[in-house]
């Protein structure tokens, strides 16, 4: 067993840092941090996350993706601000799933503008009143000659306003229990428009997260991915690893947090001593390292139990959700530690703040999450008959 980072892995995570400092910080920083990305500022964020093989992560190298290791992949995607964060999960997941669902005439038709980020992508599957039981889907594909007709509206999917192709789950019926018989097909916007709106969001707010609605959209049966059924299977596949990148991008926005608290500790005088020299603010600013130091261990860990195989539902589910709730609470801390000055925009760490507290919605609830370790621990499922 070994904690530490090899040679290689700290060079890969010192690339996406330089590209993250030289390429993308500036694109956010040229633009509102209160307002969506435009889209082509986004695309080349996008582009630049391509060119690490960020956008391809888990599509073979056969396949002309980059193949990553998950650890590789998680310790990569640790170095992007936030906002980028979820911008590239959501344009990397729905590349695999293509990837791993589709013929290969679809992935040659799909995937090279998809992985180069020529074309920004999404998936949807959430809707207003189905989130965390994806087979409860309501919009319907109804197939009419050459042709599905879809009919229904998806909601809080990342990347929706500014997609040109989304993949979507949908109902083509029900089975025996009353559960959709769920088909994931993929619509291009050119080609079969629908409606997408933004909105509006306490925190990630550079980035794009939106409501799709479908009326009597009509997509080529050639874009139906899979078989009917087998939708399920993949987006538990994708979740395993979103969940503890997600903890990951808690953990990136924690250790912001530490370095600013540390520097303002050993800055401010009071009672004619540096803060940091004081019982209470040493004991603050060793809960917000221990908090990092854990979540970062518990999120690699998770990681490379998918890379060796392991049945990672239980690890997966643990490390997102320790992760996110112990970084929102050292990113508190922190606040706590500059006094006033902590909840100034000035400072900057009210939009981490912001920032963390959106995690804990996609790729599962702390809630689900619980349960999905529950039923792991106990053989028995708690959330569904």
């Amino acid at each position: 067993m070994d904690f530490q980072l090899t040679a290689e892995q700290r060079m890969i995570q010192d690339s996406v840092r330089r590209m993250v400092s030289c390429d993308i910080q500036p694109i956010l920083d040229a633009h509102n941090p209160d307002a969506p990305l435009p889209k082509e500022a986004m695309r080349q964020v996008l582009q630049f996350c391509s060119t690490q093989g960020l956008i391809s992560a888990r599509v073979p190298e056969a396949a002309g993706g980059a193949g990553l290791p998950t650890l590789v992949y998680g310790l990569m995607m640790e170095q992007l601000p936030p906002v980028v964060t979820l911008a590239v999960l959501g344009q990397e997941v729905t590349v695999t799933r293509i990837h791993f669902e589709s013929t290969d005439e679809q992935r040659e038709r799909f995937l090279p503008d998809l992985m180069a980020a020529r074309k920004i992508t999404c998936t949807g599957t959430t809707e207003p009143d189905v989130g965390s039981d994806p087979r409860a889907v309501k919009t319907r594909a109804d197939a009419d000659g050459d042709d599905y007709v879809l009919n229904g509206r998806k909601m809080w999917i990342t990347n929706a306003s500014i997609c040109d192709v989304i993949n979507v789950t949908s109902s083509v019926g029900k089975d025996e229990r009353g559960l959709s018989r769920m088909m994931r097909i993929v619509v291009e916007r050119d080609a079969s428009p629908f409606e997408a709106h933004e909105i509006p969001t306490l925190g990630l707010r550079q980035g794009h997260l939106g409501e799709v609605v479908f009326e009597n959209c009509r997509v080529p049966k050639a874009n139906q991915l899979g078989q009917v059924g087998d939708a399920a299977r993949i987006l538990t596949l994708t979740w395993l690893a979103n969940r503890p990148i997600l903890g990951l991008c808690a953990v990136h926005m924690a250790e912001a947090a530490l370095q600013a608290a540390l520097k303002y500790a050993g800055d401010r005088v009071q009672f004619g001593r540096t803060i940091g020299s004081t019982q209470l603010v040493q004991e603050m600013l060793a809960d917000i390292s221990t908090a990092i130091t854990t979540s970062r261990l518990l999120c690699y860990y998770a990681l490379s139990c998918i890379d060796n195989g392991d049945r990672a539902n239980q690890i997966s589910a643990m490390a997102k959700r320790y992760a996110i709730a112990n970084c929102q609470r050292a990113v508190s801390l922190a606040m706590e530690v500059h006094g006033a000055m902590g909840i100034s925009r000035e400072l900057g760490l009210e939009r981490y703040y912001r920032d963390i507290r959106m995690l804990p919605i996609p790729d599962g609830t702390n809630q689900i999450l619980t349960l999905i370790e529950g039923r792991e621990l106990t053989g028995t499922q708690a959330y569904r008959v």
